[in-house]
């Protein structure tokens, strides 16, 4: 069973894996270039469970244990050299990713499991540098991961079972939803979320309908969440640019990227983290 978790990486994404991986009762460290920023990371953590309690969904006593559950820390080494798993929440660059897989099981103990956040980069490919290949496996969570309910398990070529029966089993301490995947371009999640995002997007180039009226389609007709090109804009606009462009070079056509969205990057309209996208997001 997995207690100790190490989470390199404390932006949104990993800052919220480790806010769910402390509140399933692991111990935590999180980890960043810096003390600073890994610090910055655990300041979210406890901001989003105060929220939490104001809301009346965690009690003051389940954050308390919770932020009690999690240390920082800027040393590699140091972060993953006790640690059950390893969850890297870097930037999505496959050179980053292969490299911290070697590092990790340079500096970890011979049982420990390497799993990568990457929404659509190969996890074969990661584990074809890593040491101890059949314990790398992908959890794929999505943003907020506390309030998220999904966990993509990715299977690689080299994964073993057991190394996903564990990925599995911790997802479910989570209080996560599991989907299980071979390793695929996009795997299930990023290939449909992006297709479908692309053409919401080649639509409002078209002038189809407005964004809000595209949006509402799917969430009125459709029955889904948030539409299309709001969901987009969380993503971040540059970020749907990057996995639409790999999507592009390892599956095909339809997965070319809209003019209209490059244009969009390269005036750093990215959506709510620049402030402008599809919508406009004022400051909070």
């Amino acid at each position: 069973m997995i207690k100790t978790v190490c989470v390199i990486g404390a932006g949104t994404m990993g800052h919220g894996i480790a806010h769910v991986a402390a509140a399933a009762g692991c111990e935590v460290t999180l980890q960043d270039m810096t003390k600073e920023l890994a610090d910055k990371g655990l300041a979210k953590v406890r901001e989003n469970l105060e929220k939490g309690v104001a809301k009346g969904k965690v009690t003051a006593e389940d954050r308390d244990r919770t932020l009690a559950r999690i240390k920082t820390a800027a040393s590699l080494a140091d972060a993953c050299a006790g640690a059950d798993l390893v969850v890297e929440a870097a930037p999505e660059k496959l050179e980053l990713k292969q490299d911290l897989a070697e590092k990790v099981f340079a500096a970890g103990k011979a049982e420990l499991i390497f799993a990568s956040n990457t929404s659509s980069l190969s996890i074969t490919d990661i584990a074809s540098k890593a040491k101890r290949p059949a314990q790398v496996i992908g959890m794929h969570f999505f943003n907020p991961p506390h309030l998220m309910k999904l966990v993509e398990v990715v299977r690689a070529k080299q994964t073993s079972q057991a190394t996903v029966d564990a990925a599995l089993e911790l997802a479910k301490r989570m209080g996560k939803e599991t989907i299980l995947v071979n390793d695929a371009p996009g795997f299930a999640t990023s290939r449909l979320g992006v297709l479908l995002g692309l053409e919401a997007i080649r639509m409002l180039e078209a002038g189809v309908a407005s964004a809000e009226d595209i949006d509402r389609a799917m969430e009125s007709g459709y029955n889904h969440p948030m539409g299309p090109l709001r969901l987009t804009d969380l993503v971040g606009l540059d970020v749907r640019l990057s996995i639409a462009d790999h999507l592009f070079k390892e599956i095909g056509e339809q997965f070319r990227a809209p003019e209209l969205l490059r244009t969009m990057v390269a005036a750093g309209k990215l959506g709510k983290k620049s402030g402008q996208g599809f919508y406009a997001w004022p400051a909070s």
